[in-house]
């Protein structure tokens, strides 16, 4: 008799996605992403950056995401201002952070399927300070090709730590989607 602990075991057994071998288009594209933020990195100027996240990121997700309630609120003619804003303030982090965090180089793991049809990359950034981190990437697919839609480094979601800023700011602003806008693109 199959008791209900094993049943629950085999079902989340049977619905983990098998990892992707290295020829599975996401590791392509994650290769093609890795070679052009490496260089954006070792420039370390918020202009590369902003050329590499309009080329790889999921641009219009992400803000939208990072909006959280106050999407409403955000006007159709401000869109692709906003958008920019989202391009350059992102940019600027890496920027910043390229300063502080000095890659040697990374590796691009194994890829899966999560419950959403996100894949998911696993990767590994050497720090030319003798430190690593393992990063996961989330793609997903927009217009037949693959997009980075959020980054976890530690376990902490970008993506949700730029809506956690956006939204205080906002709140703090009665819900102005506008004075964000403004400050982005400033």
């Amino acid at each position: 008799m199959i008791t209900r602990r094993a049943l629950l075991g085999f079902i989340a057994v049977s619905s983990i996605s098998p990892a992707f071998a290295g020829d599975h288009p996401s590791i392509a594209f994650m290769n093609r992403f890795g070679k052009d933020m490496l260089a954006a990195h070792r420039l370390g100027t918020v202009g590369k950056f902003a050329g590499v996240i309009d080329a790889y990121a999921d641009v219009a997700g992400i803000s939208n995401y990072s909006l959280g309630q106050y999407k409403p609120n955000l006007r159709a003619n401000q869109r692709s201002k906003y958008y920019q804003g989202v391009v350059t303030f992102m940019s600027r982090y890496f920027a910043e952070q390229s300063r502080e965090y000095r890659v040697a180089k990374y590796e691009i793991g194994e890829a899966t399927v999560d419950a959403d049809n996100d894949v998911i990359v696993a990767s590994k950034i050497y720090l030319l300070s003798g430190q690593t981190y393992n990063v996961r990437w989330k793609l997903t697919k927009r217009n037949g090709t693959y997009k980075v839609a959020d980054v976890k480094v530690m376990g902490f979601s970008l993506t949700y730590l730029q809506r956690g800023l956006f939204t205080s700011y906002i709140s703090k602003r009665k819900g102005d989607v506008s004075q964000l806008v403004a400050a982005l693109t400033r």
